[in-house]
């Protein structure tokens, strides 16, 4: 089952890696748009319909799944496969950023 998520999901789109780092702890979709804003200092503003859409997917991925369904308010949280699925984009994108750093240098004029 994770490779199939792995093929599907790596690299990953910007929005669903907020997304899933916004789930450390569990959370509404308001939640996580909030979350979001919050750590990529406001550079990123996630819609509803984005934000609902993807967590829909990921939740027919079995990558989330409901916490809790309170008044009005779904809560999400990661799943097991949801965690080795952003472990391994974090390990893509640490290895792009050291090489990125390592070459950066050969571009400046």
């Amino acid at each position: 089952m994770i490779e199939k998520v792995l093929k599907k999901y790596v690299p990953m789109t910007e929005t669903a890696f907020y997304i899933l780092l916004s789930l450390t702890i569990p959370r509404h979709g308001y939640g996580i748009v909030k979350h979001v804003e919050e750590i990529s200092g406001s550079r990123i503003r996630l819609g509803s319909g984005t934000v609902y859409g993807t967590l829909t997917k990921m939740q027919k991925d079995g990558i989330i799944t409901v916490f809790a369904d309170e008044e009005r308010r779904t809560v999400y949280e990661i799943t097991e496969i949801g965690k080795k699925l952003i472990t391994a984009e974090i390990h893509r994108l640490k290895e792009l950023h050291q090489n990125a750093l390592k070459y950066e240098g050969d571009f400046y004029a």
